[in-house]
Parts: C-alpha cells; sequence; structure tokens
C-alpha cells in the first residue's frame, strides 16, 4: 500500500508537468490546426536555455518564468517563418506535420551542435521533503504542482472571462467566420503561439528541475507522454489534457513503480493507442466543450 501511495505521489507531480506541456501542444492544435511535432525539441530547448541562465547563479523559479518568456517569442517566430507560409501555399496537414518532424530533428541537432550530447543537470533542486495526506513531495515538486494549478486556473479564465479568450475560441470553431466577424485572426494565433509556447517552456524547465540529468533527447522522449494526454483529453481540448496529464502521469509512475521504470513509456503508448481505437475524440469531445464554454 505505501508503494502504491508513494507513486500516486510521483504520478501527480510528473502529471502536473505533463499537463502543463499537453495544454500548450492541445491549444496549438485547436487554434491552428497544426500537429506541432516540434514541441517536444522546444521542450528540450527550454531546459538549455534555462540550463544557461542557471549558470549565471539566477534563481529557478526565476529562470523558468526568462524561459517561458524565451520559448514563447521563439514558437511565434517559428510559426511565422515555417508553419505559416506552407498553410499559405496549400501544404496538406499531413506535409505540416512532416516539416514540424524535419525541424524538430534540425533543432534536436542544433542543440547538440553547441551544447555537445553530454547529459546535463539542473543539481540539488527538490528541497526538503513533505508529506501531504501521505502523499510525500519534495518543495520543488509542490512549487510545480501549484505553479500548474495557477496556470490552468489563469488559462481558465482567460477562455471564460476576457474579450481575447474569446476571440481565441471563435478563432478556434472558425477562422474564416471569426475574421468576418472583425476578430483579428493573426493576432490571435500570434497570442496563441506565444501563450502555448510559454507553457512548452515551463513544463521543459519543470522537467529538467524534476529529472536527475537530461541530454538532447529529453522533450522528444517525453512527447509521447504530452500526445497520450491530449488524445486521452481530447486533442484540441485544453481541460481535457489537464486531465489527460495527471491520468498518464499517475498510470505511468504506478506501472514504474510495480513492474520496471521501462513500463512507464509502455503505458503512454497503451493509454494512446486504447484512447485512438475505443473513443479517438476523446474523454471530453470538442462539442461538449463548446457547449460548456458557450455558456461562461
Amino acid at each position: 500500500m505505501k508503494l502504491l501511495i508513494e507513486a500516486i505521489g510521483f504520478g501527480i507531480a510528473t502529471g502536473a508537468v505533463i499537463a502543463l506541456g499537453a495544454v500548450g501542444f492541445s491549444v496549438q492544435f485547436g487554434i491552428s490546426n497544426v500537429l506541432n511535432i516540434t514541441y517536444g525539441s522546444m521542450m528540450t530547448l527550454a531546459a538549455f536555455v534555462g540550463y544557461a541562465f542557471l549558470q549565471l547563479n539566477v534563481n529557478v523559479w526565476i529562470v523558468m518564468a526568462i524561459t517561458s518568456a524565451v520559448i514563447g517569442v521563439a514558437s511565434v517566430v517559428f510559426n511565422r517563418i515555417l508553419l505559416e507560409p506552407l498553410k499559405r501555399r496549400g501544404t496538406s496537414f499531413v506535409g505540416i506535420i512532416i516539416a514540424t518532424v524535419s525541424a524538430a530533428i534540425v533543432l534536436q541537432y542544433a542543440i547538440v551542435v553547441f551544447v555537445g550530447a553530454t547529459a546535463h543537470s539542473f543539481g540539488e533542486q527538490s528541497g526538503r521533503t513533505l508529506t501531504v495526506l501521505d502523499l510525500v513531495f519534495t518543495t520543488s515538486q509542490v512549487i510545480i504542482i501549484c505553479t500548474t494549478v495557477a496556470l490552468m486556473v489563469g488559462f481558465h479564465l482567460l477562455l471564460t472571462r476576457t474579450k481575447i479568450g474569446r476571440a481565441m475560441r471563435a478563432t478556434s470553431t472558425n477562422r474564416t467566420v471569426a475574421r468576418a466577424c472583425g476578430i483579428r485572426t493573426e493576432r490571435i494565433i500570434d497570442f496563441t503561439w506565444l501563450l502555448s509556447g510559454a507553457m512548452c517552456g515551463a513544463a521543459g524547465v519543470a522537467l529538467a528541475i524534476t529529472t536527475v540529468s537530461f541530454d538532447f533527447t529529453l522533450g522528444s522522449t517525453f512527447l509521447i507522454y504530452m500526445i497520450a494526454a491530449a488524445v486521452l483529453g481530447g486533442i484540441g481540448q485544453p481541460y481535457g489534457a489537464m486531465v489527460g496529464g495527471l491520468v498518464v502521469g499517475i498510470a505511468s509512475q504506478v506501472a514504474g513503480a510495480y513492474w520496471s521504470p521501462a513500463y512507464q513509456d509502455v503505458i503512454a503508448f497503451v493509454i494512446l493507442i486504447i484512447m485512438l481505437l475505443v473513443r479517438p475524440r476523446g474523454l471530453f469531445s470538442a462539442g461538449a466543450v463548446t457547449r460548456r464554454l458557450a455558456n461562461t
């Protein structure tokens, strides 16, 4: 029983990181209709940018904020210089996925050129151990969980209580109609990539903090967890990605505790395959989310 409780605790902490990344991934897809595989390499870039700032003796949580801003801007630039031109030329959905895969590989090995293929570490950032309802967390895990919850609440309020949030929902539903209604969809898309990129940056640093060591494969390896969470909740549905991240995090940690850490990746793939077979639209269908948002 103790092993199960410990695994659930680690699963919640892992799920917070997965949810943070998965929400950004889902938002990008929901607004831009782009399945951005480069997202994983952007997380790796975030980890190394954070590592560079950490060497300047900047507080690790300030590092997370700075890195989020850097990756947010980088995401906007990436969309502007590569994806939007491809869309204007009529590149198919699959063609754009191939472009993001290619960009991910280029970025991944560009990182190797500059920092090498050796493992790096943020050092001891865990802090003291805390016990909450028999669940054991480190201080850094608690901060990451609280940060994720705060960002999720903020994102919910942005979508439901602000003018720009309504514009994002309208652009996601039908970009042409939204533009006809006077919404500047290009700026909304830029803002979306900035916001989702910031989440990607925060997730990359959070992952590096909770990982003993990392290398240039960090984000690409973790991407499958975020895709599984996004598919579980409903691809393009941020609320579903939040729930999906928690489920995938707990399931993978419990599997690793009772069988082998190698099964963590397997569980993520199993969840992904089952959802694609049984409920490909995810637990939170687009229709249900749209109706709920429309009533807010």
